[in-house]
């Protein structure tokens, strides 16, 4: 993920969440709590929960408002488009895709993970729990202007 949306989703989940004062149970508007003075404060996300950090936040985020591409369909379409439609063994003639992944799928496999791995690289893809689920990066990006829009006018 490059630095600049990095950031702007780091900011976001600042704005998002709220200082929480864990030993007290109540939500801080300082640095500090003004209970126990403790400034080891977590960060609360209104419905959801509270915990330290802001990863958490920023996976929350994305999971509830990017959706999810389907890493499958979307290496097939990228087959499609390197490939005939259509290929064929013997008197058949099969979808090129579909053969593929049927008389090899362990190499299908290691195709579709280096082409994660590259459109990863490339910044197009974007994953914020460690390979679970992928986002295209014009979707997050998508979203943060539309947050980051809504944040301007409410002031």
């Amino acid at each position: 993920m490059n630095e600049e949306l990095k950031t702007r989703l780091e900011n976001l989940a600042w704005k998002k969440s709220k200082a929480f004062c864990y030993s007290c149970y109540k939500e801080v508007q300082t640095k500090y709590c003004p209970i126990c003075r403790s400034d080891d404060l977590m960060r609360l996300l209104p419905g959801v929960g509270v915990e330290y950090g802001i990863d958490w936040v920023i996976r929350d985020l994305i999971q509830q408002n990017v959706e999810s591409v389907d890493t499958n369909e979307a290496f097939e379409a990228s087959l499609d488009g390197c490939y005939p439609e259509t290929v064929k063994i013997g008197w058949l003639e099969v979808d090129t895709v579909h053969a593929i992944k049927e008389l090899d799928p362990v190499s299908f496999d290691i195709a579709k993970s280096e082409w994660i791995d590259f459109e990863s690289e490339d910044g197009s893809l974007v994953t914020f729990d460690n390979g679970s689920n992928y986002h295209w990066s014009h979707d997050v990006e998508k979203y943060l202007d539309e947050e980051e829009a809504t944040l301007e006018e409410t002031g």
